[in-house]
């Protein structure tokens, strides 16, 4: 057992979820993901906004934090249309899940997350980037099916996953 605690993050914790994403962002770049999540994003605007909306959460072992992720109430704007499939369900309330980073000695913090999240709704969502091979590898390992594609605000596209309870 990892003994992992997730705690909702605080202002405090904003430096630390931005180390954080950049240890995300290594592990990405070292599995050949160079595209998702350029230097400068996510923002650390988007990381306070989930801090003050209370949607952002630290996962830690001891006294260190070794993850983190945004557990955001649906709906997204980003997920009301969906190309080149169908979401599982578009009748339940959902939750999204954004923003999940960790260390890369933390082993485990995906199911951490995922026990968390799951037991606390009976639909998520996410969506990751194309190169992104890890987390399209851990979704499916929890459970999640492929529902198609979503475009960002940017227009930038991503595949989009969803779990029912």
């Amino acid at each position: 057992m990892n003994d992992y605690v997730i705690r909702h993050a605080s202002c405090d914790d904003v430096d630390c979820i931005m180390r954080l994403l950049d240890c995300g962002r290594g592990i990405m770049r070292s599995d050949g993901n160079f595209n998702q999540w350029p230097v400068g994003k996510p923002s650390r605007e988007s990381i306070e906004a989930d801090v003050a909306a209370g949607c952002s959460y630290v996962v830690t072992k001891g006294d260190e934090a070794v993850g983190t992720f945004a557990f955001i109430p649906g709906p997204d704007v980003t997920y009301k249309r969906i190309y080149d499939g169908d979401w599982t369900d578009d009748a339940l309330p959902y939750h999204v899940i954004h923003r999940l980073a960790s260390t890369p000695a933390a082993h485990g913090i995906m199911d951490a997350v995922m026990s968390y999240c799951k037991s606390r709704c009976v639909s998520l969502r996410v969506d990751t980037h194309h190169d992104n091979r890890i987390m399209q590898h851990l979704l499916a390992k929890h459970g999640f099916t492929r529902c198609g594609i979503i475009y960002l605000l940017d227009g930038d596209p991503r595949i989009a996953y969803q779990w029912l309870g």
